[in-house]
């Protein structure tokens, strides 16, 4: 059996893991975040390495790449495939929830940033989707570099995006309370600033791969690029 495999790649609040998981429920198929195996690694490192080791500077100066990533595997951090979602542990236990705490927020881009973090993710990821491929009908995993480098082979890669200005809207309004239009701007030109750190990364820079269907959901509600994309998969994986 081939592992089916849906790429879903874009800048930060864009809406991937929404779309991915909403995409897979709709498809029958598994989820896996590639974000959450980032934060775990992160949380990992705080609990394990000290919270102010790396602050002021990278990641790397006070947690090595050797370090984090023995941790990771001595831990272990791992994917485990519950119903069909990938859920993200350490040392056994869910941390599901503990990633999305702040303390992890500030500091996984950094953690992310390391060239032996990043191939330790990428060969996690792979190695959970391969591991568990009979058990699913396939895998919509999201990210910032899935069709590019993580799945390059993927039979479907999708790009969404949107503009800054729409993306902050949408991540304020998931905080809740009005939207106040100053903070709208603060929080679009740190979008912006993210996408323009990203895009020009010395390791795997987002971009769209060569082969995806670039989506530009501005304009979109979450159910319509939903639909777009089980469309897509329907057409080029039937069955």
């Amino acid at each position: 059996m081939t592992l089916r495999v849906i790429a879903i790649d874009g800048p930060a609040a864009s809406g991937k893991s929404s779309t991915a998981r909403a995409v897979a429920r709709r498809l029958g198929w598994a989820h896996l975040d590639s974000g959450a195996l980032y934060r775990a690694i992160t949380l990992a490192a705080l609990d394990n390495l000290g919270e102010k080791a790396g602050e002021g500077g990278t990641a790397g100066e006070g947690w090595s790449a050797q370090r984090i990533v023995g941790l990771a595997d001595g831990l272990p951090v791992r994917l485990v495939l519950v119903g069909d979602v990938f859920r993200p542990e350490v040392a056994g236990v869910d941390v599901e929830e503990a990633i999305r705490s702040e303390r992890v927020t500030r500091r996984v881009s950094e953690v992310a940033a390391i060239p032996e973090v990043r191939h330790w993710v990428n060969v996690q990821q792979r190695d959970a989707a391969l591991r568990h491929h009979a058990g699913v009908a396939g895998v919509v995993v999201d990210g910032r570099d899935i069709g590019t480098v993580v799945f390059p082979d993927a039979p479907l890669k999708v790009f969404l995006t949107a503009s800054p200005e729409e993306r902050a809207r949408r991540r304020l309004a998931q905080r809740g309370g009005r939207v106040d239009p100053s903070e709208l701007q603060r929080e679009a030109a740190a979008l912006a600033a993210r996408d323009q750190a990203d895009s020009t990364r010395a390791v795997a820079p987002l971009r769209a791969a060569a082969d995806a269907v670039v989506l530009d959901t501005t304009r979109l509600s979450l159910d319509d690029q939903v639909a777009r994309v089980v469309a897509l998969a329907r057409d080029r994986l039937p069955g």
